[in-house]
């Protein structure tokens, strides 16, 4: 079983289902990643590549694609859909989680909008959070409370920006903490990631 997760920046995918990608790595799945910039406008862009690196190894992911576009410059149009396409070819994943539709950063909004194109064969495609994620309320929940700290330490991992949430004395650990508990506490364990489904296929 192959799985894809598709994000905008460098730890976008960490934060919003860093837990559930490691625990399919340890169940024997495939991971791949699809990273569409390397984030220079939050930092620079080779350190924020070399830290997706890192992290991705930590997640024994099995190959990390680079969409080679401009962070806060993803553009709205074929050429994006047809990037995922292409990776999409290549992995032939079961599943793909990526951005949701509703986000106030524009790079958000164009991957998932590209993506909701380039995943219309896929049989399931779930959308993850991320800080930014706004009307976001997740119908799938998976329970990351054995994996908790591997995700903090996987957010460690993209050490440039564990203090960039530009909210004082807040770092991403703390957010990403908090937002395990919430998600958590709707699904009813103690750590949790929440996603929302756009299309499950299941066989019964």
């Amino acid at each position: 079983m192959n799985i894809l997760a598709i994000g905008a920046h460098p730890d976008d995918i960490e934060f919003g289902c860093g837990g559930t990608l490691i625990k399919y790595s340890q169940s024997g799945k495939k991971v791949y990643m699809l990273v569409l910039t390397k984030g220079e406008i939050g930092g620079k862009p080779e350190l924020r590549r070399c830290e997706q690196e890192k992290a991705a190894q930590y997640m024994k992911v099995k190959k990390v694609f680079w969409g080679g576009y401009i962070d806060t410059e993803v553009p709205r149009d074929r050429t994006v859909i047809t990037s995922i396409e292409k990776v999409i070819r290549e992995v032939r994943p079961e599943t793909v989680l990526f951005n949701y539709v509703a986000d106030i950063h524009q790079d958000h909004r164009a991957l998932a909008h590209a993506a909701l194109s380039a995943t219309r064969y896929i049989r399931e495609v779930l959308f993850y959070e991320v800080p930014t994620t706004q009307h976001f309320e997740p119908d799938v929940f998976v329970d990351i409370s054995k994996v908790m700290d591997k995700k903090l330490q996987l957010l460690k991992l993209h050490c440039s920006q564990v203090h960039r949430t530009r909210v004082e004395n807040l770092s991403i650990l703390e957010s990403v903490k908090s937002c395990a508990v919430f998600r958590g506490y709707q699904g009813r364990v103690k750590y949790a990631e929440g996603f929302k489904a756009l299309r499950i296929l299941k066989e019964i």
